[in-house]
């Protein structure tokens, strides 16, 4: 499974999103010291939920690196996010 593919995941699994997207945006890091060759190191991801009603949005932030964390201590090296409420 790639790595978007288990983003994508374990996101819908942990937030049930009205809205998702994720991107790889590896390519724009490409020769950078983080950046593998292969890509899928770098991702932007784009998530509505009902599940980030009346939270801040740190506080949402911490939600969704807490469910990929192992990936973001892994293979993923950043993460662009942003997260809203439905």
């Amino acid at each position: 499974m790639s790595v978007k593919d288990e983003i994508s995941r374990r996101l819908n699994a942990a937030f049930s999103p009205s809205h998702l997207n994720i991107e790889d945006v590896s390519w724009q890091h490409a020769g950078h010291t983080a950046a593998p060759s292969g890509g899928e190191s770098h991702f932007k991801v784009d998530i509505i939920s009902a599940a980030f009603a009346g939270r801040s949005r740190v506080s949402c932030h911490r939600m969704v690196t807490t469910e990929l964390s192992d990936l973001l201590a892994g293979p993923v090296h950043a993460l662009q996010l942003s997260a809203k409420s439905a």
